[in-house]
């Protein structure tokens, strides 16, 4: 059972965690999101394709010009804090990987810390137990936030993926992190190349046996770029193809920019695998 905010999803049932960037240089949207009425019609748009959680970033994830724990906790916690008021159901993620930031946007509401950078700030954990929210423990093979990996080598790329992720759950669990709300990524494109992430992919199932929740976090990355050679705006349809695998293979929350389509195609592998009836069933009944 995964438990987050206050929903519960069982085994079988995907969850579609939304992408609302609030920065104004993010890859994909270019800070399309950035001011506070586009970011709210943003989650209205998400939540009402099928997204039950959102998740809020107040930096990207590459290189560029330097935020301070300050800038985002500005970008951030306000912006938390309105979506809480207009979205009570809503389960509200913020990706930081800075207790500082994690400490202020609990306050005010969110239900999920979201560490893509693996850790590096060990006071993260501690916050998410205090306030007895979620954590995505993510592997990102050690990379400092906001660096791109550089001849990146592994012995095994999802054993160092299952030690560190396991790892960092573990521990999450015994600093108090409610043991339900806790999720594990294997960080596609973080600390890896295109050829890594691949593998990380077709073996979920090991993630997957760990029996933690496992969150992908797939849409529109270089590894989908580099693999099928298509630029930032023409990967939707590899991301999709991806998300379609990774669902066969397990994975239970999807963080995408693209809901109403992920919800399709997740929908889709769902009634494939024998999870959920077709929405109608007409044809040779008439």
């Amino acid at each position: 059972m995964l438990r987050l905010g206050q929903h519960e999803f069982g085994e079988h049932e995907p969850v579609i965690m939304a992408i609302v960037n609030r920065t104004p240089d993010s890859f994909y949207d270019q800070g399309a999101t950035f001011r506070d009425e586009p970011a709210l019609a943003r989650v209205e748009q998400a939540v009402s394709e099928g997204a039950m959680i959102v998740d809020i970033g107040g930096v990207k994830a590459g290189p560029g010009e330097e935020v301070t724990a300050e800038e985002e906790a500005r970008r951030t916690v306000g912006f938390v804090a309105e979506v809480r008021r207009r979205f009570p159901d809503v389960i509200i993620s913020v990706d930081t990987w800075r207790h500082e930031v994690g400490d202020a946007v609990c306050e005010v509401g969110a239900d999920l810390l979201n560490d893509a950078w693996g850790g590096v700030d060990p006071k993260l954990a501690e916050v998410a137990a205090r306030h007895k929210v979620g954590l995505v423990c993510t592997h990102a093979g050690g990379a400092e936030p906001r660096t791109r990996p550089h001849r990146v080598t592994y012995e095994d790329v999802m054993a160092d993926i299952l030690d560190v992720t396991v790892g960092y759950a573990e521990r999450a669990v015994a600093l108090g992190v409610p043991r339900e709300s806790a999720l594990i990524d294997p960080g596609h494109d973080f600390g890896k190349n295109t050829r890594h992430s691949l593998e990380a992919t077709r073996r979920l199932p090991e993630m997957v046996d760990t029996g933690w929740p496992v969150l992908v976090s797939l849409s529109n990355k270089d590894f989908v770029g580099e693999t099928l050679d298509k630029p930032v705006k023409e990967r939707v349809i590899g991301t999709l193809a991806t998300t379609a695998v990774s669902a066969w293979l397990g994975a239970q929350v999807y963080r995408v920019h693209e809901v109403a389509e992920t919800r399709q195609v997740l929908d889709m592998v769902a009634s494939i695998a024998g999870h959920r009836p077709p929405a109608v069933a007409r044809r040779g009944l008439a």
